[in-house]
């Protein structure tokens, strides 16, 4: 998480809220890492899981990410819940909870539906406080204009 939480930092630098994820593979080591690039790239697809997920499935050189695990400083969103189901990963990790958009159990559980033909392994709130802080002062920077 904290390697997560080094990458949302770095999402500051181009005024895009500060979330960060890393993709973990089966021996631990980091296979792909990101942080939300929408509002540098203008790309409403620029979220931090996207981009960790795109550059892991890039070192594997498959899209299917089995055994891997996906940390991020924040609760994914639909989107970012169904890229999760969608390349196989076997664990999510999560700092904050999101009440207004989170989609693995704040708001919807995309990731744990019965429905779906994969369900990875949840764990939230890691270092939520720290996640959370993050997210509080870019938003308060951002109301203060």
């Amino acid at each position: 998480m904290r390697a997560a939480l080094d990458e949302a930092r770095a999402a500051r630098e181009s005024d895009d809220v500060p979330i960060g994820a890393v993709v973990l593979g089966p021996d631990g080591g980091v296979l792909g890492c990101g942080h939300n690039v929408r509002e540098r790239d203008g790309d409403p697809t620029g979220h931090a899981e996207l981009v960790a997920i795109r550059a892991a499935a890039s070192a594997v050189g498959a899209w299917r990410l089995t055994g891997c695990t996906l940390v991020v400083t924040l609760e994914p969103c639909t989107m970012c819940a169904g890229a999760v189901v969608l390349s196989r990963l076997d664990r999510l990790v999560f700092g904050a909870y999101d009440d207004k958009a989170g989609a693995v159990g704040s708001l919807w559980d995309v990731v744990r539906d019965r429905r779906l033909n994969h369900r990875p392994e949840v764990v939230g709130g890691v270092l939520s406080d720290e996640s959370r802080s993050l997210l509080d002062d870019f938003f308060a920077r951002q109301r203060l204009g």
